[in-house]
């Protein structure tokens, strides 16, 4: 994917392989017009396909349509009318012309493809009692671009630990403000170990796919030296399985809410792990006015509050609390 009309940036061999991967998930028209646009793929954060809707491009927290050349545009008129063919051309290339293969993955509405690219997708819904067994007639498909942010992390983790221990940490976040790529890099520290903060054995439950990426249960996404990962498994059950089998020293889960996570995080700490998790939220107050995790703040479960916004951008972190809801940081974009 090249650069037009600003300066190039430098694309190493292994960003070009990236580039090359990701293309491939396309069908030939569609992989044509992104060869041609005036974006990296480092740039791209979402590429959807509806069919008889115009290709729509997410990149660096704006949306833009493609024309058929591959020119980006805010008219939806001149974008790219996305063709039958093209959906089913790129759901054979996404499940490499063996979808079947992945038909449980499928019954979620997603798949993770090599490189941790998570794809979305929508259709006619195959019901078996009151249960989805599956997506027939494809229609609408979300690539949702792996991105890692290494680093990003840096400046948050002073604040996690303590005499020495991780302590219990809680990212809240609304949707889209960097909750998932922050977990991520925390993961990664604890798991690799820095001075002067040891390694640490981490467990992931990663119910969807989104944290370490696994593609035929391998992590995409770097989670560290020191991380084992339940892929697709639900948060509640994977919490427990991973305590009597792997002995970690902190369990790492994304979006926490319902009662058996709760009850689940209950049992985590009774066991003497750390646990680290994320919750959709604007603010403490966003917290306290949910019963389920009113319940966590009340009982001082979380030892760290890391808040985050998207002022200026995605991954700003608004605010950093302790367990009793003292501020012991505000406002600094640490991405």
């Amino acid at each position: 994917m090249k650069r037009t009309g600003r300066q190039k940036d430098i694309v190493t061999p292994e960003k070009k392989q990236e580039q090359r991967e990701l293309l491939r998930l396309f069908s030939a028209n569609i992989r044509k017009i992104l060869k041609n646009t005036d974006l990296l793929a480092d740039d791209l954060q979402e590429i959807r396909l509806r069919t008889g809707a115009p290709l729509l491009v997410v990149a660096k927290d704006q949306e833009y349509f493609l024309t058929p050349d591959g020119a980006l545009t805010g008219e939806w008129e001149k974008g790219y009318p996305v063709s039958p063919t093209d959906i089913r051309d790129t759901m054979d290339y996404i499940g490499s012309f063996s979808l079947y293969a992945y038909e449980d993955e499928l019954r979620q509405g997603f798949l993770t493809v090599e490189g941790g690219h998570r794809i979305g997708i929508a259709g006619k819904t195959v019901i078996e009692g009151e249960k989805v067994k599956g997506i027939s007639h494809i229609s609408c498909i979300n690539v949702r671009v792996a991105h890692e942010k290494k680093g990003c992390a840096d400046r948050v983790m002073p604040y996690l630990w303590e005499d020495g221990r991780f302590l219990h940490t809680l990212i809240v976040s609304a949707p889209g403000c960097g909750k998932t790529t922050m977990l991520r890099d925390i993961i990664r520290q604890i798991s690799d170990g820095e001075s002067p903060y040891p390694g640490l054995t981490v467990g992931v439950v990663d119910e969807r796919s989104e944290i370490a990426g696994c593609y035929l249960g391998v992590a995409q996404n770097d989670v560290g030296i020191r991380t084992d990962v339940l892929d697709c498994c639900p948060k509640a059950e994977g919490m427990m399985m991973l305590i009597r089998a792997m002995s970690p020293d902190v369990v790492a889960v994304d979006e926490i809410g319902t009662g058996e996570d709760i009850r689940a995080i209950e049992s985590v700490v009774n066991c003497g792990c750390k646990l680290l998790a994320t919750v959709h939220g604007n603010s403490m107050e966003d917290m306290k006015q949910k019963p389920l995790l009113n319940r966590l703040v009340e009982s001082h479960v979380f030892e760290r509050y890391i808040v985050l916004d998207a002022k200026p951008h995605a991954g700003s972190v608004q605010a950093i609390f302790d367990g009793r809801g003292t501020t012991l940081y505000r406002r600094e974009a640490f991405l």
